[in-house]
């Protein structure tokens, strides 16, 4: 394990938001690749659990935990420093690791927004009350985000897009997992 770096689990509910990619400065700072286009959940949680790569990694195995002081935006990237981390070998040692946050410290989601982790797996019924299959991914097109739907069809898994946006979708309920749409099957 690193020094300072602090041996934990994965949290039950923890998510994936992004990788560290190298070091930045002389001061500890790392470099983060995120998973998503809005890394507000890297900037909310004060807590972030690394998960060693697969590869590459010598310094560390499993699973750590490191207390972040400040992460911010730095051009296409985001660049945060940790109390455990305090000069660039340290910082370069975390190349590649994954980092995992606690579901329960995003940030509350505004009506009518969603997280994509909430969605997949949702399954999709049109209006009509015809299953259109299961949430599987979510693709950001650049003005709109599709829903990548699996569904069978003669034995076989298929797959159908459909944008997620209020023409189509109708209702996202997260407690009963499902999104009514309206949209056909022959779409």
């Amino acid at each position: 394990m690193l020094p300072g770096l602090e041996a934990a689990e994965l949290p039950a509910d923890a998510i994936e938001v992004g990788r560290i990619s190298d070091a930045w400065g002389i001061k500890g700072w790392f470099k983060v690749l995120p998973y998503s286009a809005d890394p507000e959940a890297l900037f909310s949680s004060k807590r972030w659990f690394l998960l060693a790569a697969e590869k590459g990694l010598k310094t560390f195995a499993g699973v750590g935990k490191i207390s972040i002081k400040e992460a911010k935006t730095h051009s296409d990237t985001v660049v945060a420093c940790a109390h455990e981390v305090d000069d660039r070998s340290a910082a370069d040692s975390l190349r590649g690791a994954r980092i995992f946050i606690s579901r329960a410290s995003f940030p509350t989601a505004q009506k009518d927004e969603y997280y994509w982790v909430d969605l997949i797996g949702l399954e999709v019924v049109n209006r009509e009350g015809v299953p259109l299959g299961q949430v599987r991914d979510l693709l950001s097109t650049g003005p709109q985000t599709v829903l990548v739907i699996d569904y069978l069809a003669e034995g076989q898994l298929q797959e159908r897009m459909i944008p997620f946006v209020s023409v189509y979708v109708d209702r996202v309920d997260l407690d009963a997992r499902r999104i009514l749409v309206d949209w056909q099957t022959d779409y």
